[in-house]
């Protein structure tokens, strides 16, 4: 079995391609065969070391995959050889509200991630993946799909009739646009590349605008908005875009804080939290419940996933250095065969 690992220490050129040996199935595991792993930005800062430099190394990356289960030990009841699955990410993370302890359980660390050709996982932490979508689109939900719908539906409420900001044009972003329109809300979309705000007013946004020529963005959906700001931001910029979230939102509106794209520090204005009663909410993807939720939400509705690029295994390295020039469109992907 080979497996991309973070050998040595931290860097893009520290990833090797390994041989490991293959594990015996234990009672209550499943033994996957992956089909095909999805990249975030998150993996991005692991392999880089700027998310957990304490992390144990040799580590091997990623959190989203879908795989066939080639192997059931005993007990195992929820899957069966030659189902199509996918990891959670947070693999203690089945229901309710997150814990340190289940939140210490995610793939691609502290765990080994899925950037592997097999892997053995507890049968609680696998989903069905939905029917209709190929492995390259079924691989992008775990996370970004899952954190999307987490904001939207499980901490925001969202409903037809809503206002829904997203930024930019990354995985989380595009799956918050296509779950928003699902929802019945519409959608006013930000980039900093023309050619990719007319790919997102394809894709159903009601209105888009440039981020690098209009930086007072939080103005203009206020204004798109009729002046009262939009119910609901997916911030996945942090640091650096959120005090332009505070005014696009509406007086007791939401803010889904997701990523940390534009930094984790910067000066912030928390009077404008105060006095416009909005509830700023940290949103770490989601647990196993929500997972199968939303597959079934995505089965009904057929949505397919946006799928910028795939690589091949042996070109992982080439695709962590094409999601980190942000040029992709959606998610970026790579596939075993």
């Amino acid at each position: 079995m080979r497996s991309v690992v973070i050998d040595g220490s931290f860097g893009l050129d520290h990833l090797r391609i390994v041989g490991r040996e293959s594990e015996r199935v234990r009672p209550g595991q499943v033994l996957l065969k992956i089909k095909a792993v999805s990249l975030n930005y998150r993996d991005l800062l692991m392999v880089t070391g700027k998310y957990d430099r304490r992390a144990k190394l040799p580590l091997v990356p990623c959190s989203d995959a879908v795989a066939e289960v080639v192997g059931a030990g005993v007990g195992v009841s929820r899957v069966g050889v030659g189902d199509r699955v996918m990891p959670i990410f947070a693999q203690k993370w089945l229901s309710g509200a997150p814990t340190r302890e289940r939140l210490r359980s995610t793939l691609g660390g502290p765990l080994n991630g899925t950037l592997t050709e097999a892997m053995m996982l507890p049968e609680e932490g696998v989903v069905r993946a939905p029917e209709h979508l190929t492995d390259v689109e079924a691989a992008t939900l775990p996370c970004a799909a899952l954190t999307a719908w987490t904001a939207l539906v499980v901490e925001g409420g969202v409903k037809p009739g809503d206002s829904v900001l997203v930024q930019g044009s990354g995985g989380v972003s595009i799956f918050a646009l296509q779950m928003a329109k699902l929802l019945g809300a519409r959608v006013f979309a930000t980039s900093s590349s023309d050619e990719k705000l007319e790919r997102l007013r394809q894709l159903g946004a009601d209105a888009v605008l440039n981020y690098k020529t209009e930086p007072q963005w939080g103005r203009k959906a206020r204004e798109w908005s009729g002046g009262e700001g939009v119910d609901y931001v997916v911030e996945v910029g942090g640091a650096h875009t959120l005090q332009q979230s505070l005014r696009a939102v509406r007086m007791g509106g939401q803010v889904g804080l997701i990523g940390v794209l534009s930094g984790r520090t910067a000066p912030l204005d928390v009077a404008t939290i105060l006095m416009s009663y909005v509830r700023v909410q940290g949103v770490l993807v989601g647990h196993r419940e929500s997972f199968e939720q939303m597959n079934r939400a995505i089965a009904a509705a057929q949505l397919r996933p946006v799928v910028d690029r795939t690589f091949a295994f042996d070109q992982a390295v080439d695709a962590f250095r094409y999601l980190q020039t942000g040029q992709h469109f959606g998610k970026v992907v790579v596939e075993l065969s």
